[in-house]
């Protein structure tokens, strides 16, 4: 089956459509387009994420995929794959999959995407088969090691007694058969909660793969559960996995298996038929790669925590209103020192006059001033941080916030290929932060140690 790969915000029109040319634009089948329409209207009546909308380009209708990359599976198997939007400019379709892939370890939840930089820029194929490779390599592992077996409690009628006579049982079953016994029984078997998943999670990757590689290796790795029953009560299962001691290696595994067979991502297909759809929302994805990188250059008597929630906009009747949850906050043991956000949008260094200002919004800097009064009492820097590209790859002048006492609010470019962020010269977050000094051009982004 195709897989189509698109980049973020993309157009897609059903085939047989003439359209004048355009990059963002792609052709896909009339029943796929028809299914991508009912998702949109299913969204806007559900009011979910909205990882797809319907607009309009040169006049005529169109679906445009949102923020959210990773893979979008239609009911006829039909595969599109959505990379994240600077894989245009920093090099093209390999080199944005190979970025994804290495942003997505860093989510929580998925990180048992190998990050091994070498073996993935030798991969060059899409993002379905990439998952469904380190799925099976994964599997793989186990079997190497060594399918685990556990007792589990049978009920049989057998030719020999073995364990406990069930009286009620064989009277009923084998009261003309003096030569069966209907017993319960333990038995020491691979057949448990675990491997049930792994097969259940095996036999649709069997159905999905589309390289010979993996179809081969699918086929030899279910020959190896043959004796496994694949998993008929998916969330029972799930709920009785128990990973024993010496059992650590089946946990990557069955963190795919849950991701395949629960389609556990943030968003899946909806309708009739619920495709196994793996899509993640770039803002979140962004995030959990400046968080990871930038944890690493902390200085050592710093925390730098996600997600912090221990600030509110207002008081009402002596309860907290509006919870104030800044992306990143930096913190010694007495009190926040520095609060960031990330924010997942091209801006333009070089837009300052009139309405541009750079693309930036003004709810941003609304929101960033409230956490500045709110985490830093009014005084010091907030922080907010875009991806590099080339058209923004240095830090923007200072923000005063004339009406305070002395805070300011930066905006850096995070180069995505160094996996550092751009400091501006004229500040001291070295007392944050350990920070070379950074050459920051249009190609790319020079260290120098």
């Amino acid at each position: 089956m195709t897989c189509k790969t698109i980049y973020e915000f993309d157009a897609l029109v059903p085939s047989g459509v003439e359209f004048p040319y355009a990059d963002n634009v792609h052709l896909i089948p009339n029943e796929v387009f028809k299914w991508l329409e009912d998702q949109c209207l299913s969204l806007t009546e559900k009011g979910d994420a909205a990882w797809l909308r319907l607009a309009q380009r040169s006049g005529r209708r169109v679906v445009q995929v949102t923020s959210y990359v990773g893979v979008i599976r239609a009911p006829n198997g039909y595969q599109i794959e959505v990379l994240p939007k600077v894989g245009k400019a920093i090099g093209g379709v390999d080199e944005a999959r190979q970025l994804l892939i290495e942003m997505l370890c860093c989510l929580p939840g998925f990180r048992h995407v190998v990050t091994d930089s070498a073996k993935l820029s030798a991969v060059r194929m899409p993002l379905p088969e990439i998952f469904i490779t380190e799925f099976l390599h994964a599997v793989e592992h186990i079997v190497k090691r060594g399918l685990r077996s556990d007792y589990r409690q049978r009920q049989d009628n057998l030719f020999a007694l073995r364990g406990k006579l069930l009286v009620s049982q064989n009277l009923r079953q084998n009261l003309f058969r003096a030569d069966r016994f209907f017993t319960k029984h333990d038995e020491f078997s691979t057949d448990r909660p675990e491997n049930r998943l792994l097969r259940a999670a095996l036999r649709r990757m069997l159905m999905l793969a589309k390289t010979q590689a993996n179809q081969r290796l699918a086929r030899e790795l279910d020959f190896v559960f043959a004796e496994v029953q694949a998993s008929t009560q998916i969330q029972i299962d799930f709920q009785n996995v128990r990973l024993d001691r010496g059992m650590g290696y089946y946990a990557d595994a069955l963190e795919w298996a849950r991701l395949i067979l629960n389609e556990d991502s943030p968003l899946t297909g909806s309708g009739n038929h619920a495709a196994p759809s793996l899509l993640f929302p770039m803002e979140a994805v962004f995030e959990a790669f400046v968080a990871k990188h930038l944890a690493k250059q902390l200085q050592p008597s710093l925390l730098l925590k996600t997600q912090a929630r221990s600030r509110h906009l207002v008081l009402h009747r002596e309860k907290n209103w509006f919870q104030l949850k800044p992306d990143l906050l930096v913190r010694n043991s007495e009190r926040d020192l520095l609060v960031l956000d990330t924010k997942w949008k091209l801006l333009d260094g070089l837009k300052a006059s009139g309405t541009d200002k750079y693309g930036l919004s003004q709810a941003d800097f609304y929101q960033l001033q409230a956490y500045g009064l709110s985490y830093l009492d009014g005084v010091g820097d907030v922080v907010l941080i875009y991806p590099k590209t080339d058209a923004f790859h240095s830090p923007l002048p200072v923000f005063d916030f004339p009406k305070t006492r002395g805070m300011r609010l930066w905006v850096l470019p995070f180069c995505l290929k160094e996996r550092q962020l751009l400091w501006p010269e004229v500040s001291d977050f070295s007392r944050f932060f350990s920070i070379g000094e950074v050459k920051s051009t249009e190609e790319g982004c020079d260290l120098i140690s």
